[in-house]
């Protein structure tokens, strides 16, 4: 592929980040690269694996004369991010986010934001455990979903633009309202990641079951929810914290759901648990068909770099 942005600066440098920079190197879409974290250490970490072009203290420095700027920190600290670097920004300019929650994002970035630079939030739905420079890789986003959410004013030929970048990263792009794209992540993501952490926290406040035990015999199960709980917590925080009246929505409805099945379960009602197992398999198997896992998934997600 050709070049689509010929200065791109990723204002943050984790695992998100670095997936980009290198997904970019291996189909040639940006001609520099800058980055910038707020650590010295992860700054240092970058320079020293070459992730980007350039590495810069200030990230008003690494936006200077950037044609697409990428926000990669968590959602709490966008706002102050947008302020810093709104001044700098080049007219004409894309700025984007790789934020899970994006109502919030776009009242804390665009107040910032000069007249003349275009806004566009997305969320790259790809990830692991892992967080970093040093977890990127160029794959991470191949055969996964990058959702946009332009605003009523978007300029048309840049969302294509962005989106073209997306998918020349391998992504398949889609776009979507900010509120109905934050319902729809906390059924998919939120409200699961929540019920992972408190259900690691139960077996670690059940006595009776030794932490030897947990860890020996975790069935797929187990192990699936310690793989999501692992994830970092500065960045679930701020979801939680960001994206609270859909989250607590599904939370509200996962209770109920709880309860009706605690029901059955009490009163030995097997036809409404097989019903329910049944339903919910079809769901299942209907992500596998979508292409998004396989049907013997491995949960220590070995990844290809």
């Amino acid at each position: 592929m050709s070049v689509i942005y010929e200065r791109v600066a990723l204002i943050g440098l984790g695992l998100i980040a670095s997936s980009m920079a290198h997904a970019m190197r291996r189909a040639g879409l940006a001609g520099h690269v800058a980055g910038h974290a707020r650590s010295a250490g992860t700054r240092a970490t970058a320079q020293r694996l070459g992730i980007v072009d350039s590495v810069h203290d200030r990230a008003a420095e690494a936006v200077a004369g950037a044609d697409l700027v990428v926000l990669a920190v968590p959602v709490g600290a966008m706002g102050a991010i947008a302020a810093e670097i709104g001044p700098a920004l080049t007219p004409g300019a894309t700025v984007t986010d790789v934020g899970s929650v994006k109502q919030s994002v776009i009242d804390a970035v665009a107040p910032h934001l000069p007249a003349g630079v275009h806004f566009i939030p997305g969320h790259p739905i790809a990830g692991t455990e892992q967080s970093g420079p040093e977890a990127g890789f160029a794959s991470l986003f191949d055969n996964r979903w990058w959702l946009l959410t332009p605003l009523p004013d978007t300029d048309v030929g840049a969302l294509s633009r962005l989106g073209a970048l997306c998918q020349g990263m391998g992504a398949t792009v889609d776009c979507m309202d900010a509120a109905h794209h934050d319902l729809v992540l906390a059924v998919t993501s939120h409200a699961p990641h929540l019920i992972a952490y408190t259900m690691v926290g139960v077996a670690d406040d059940l006595r009776r079951v030794t932490d030897s035990e947990v860890i020996k015999y975790s069935a797929a199960g187990f192990r699936d929810f310690t793989r999501i709980a692992a994830s970092d917590p500065v960045m679930w925080r701020d979801v939680f914290l960001t994206n609270k009246e859909a989250t607590l929505e599904i939370l509200g409805r996962f209770t109920e759901e709880l309860f009706a099945l605690q029901r059955a379960i009490r009163t030995g009602d097997g036809d409404m648990l097989h019903d329910y197992f049944t339903r919910t398999r079809a769901i299942r198997r209907g992500i596998i068909e979508a292409g998004q896992d396989t049907d013997a998934p491995d949960f220590g997600r070995v990844r290809t770099p």
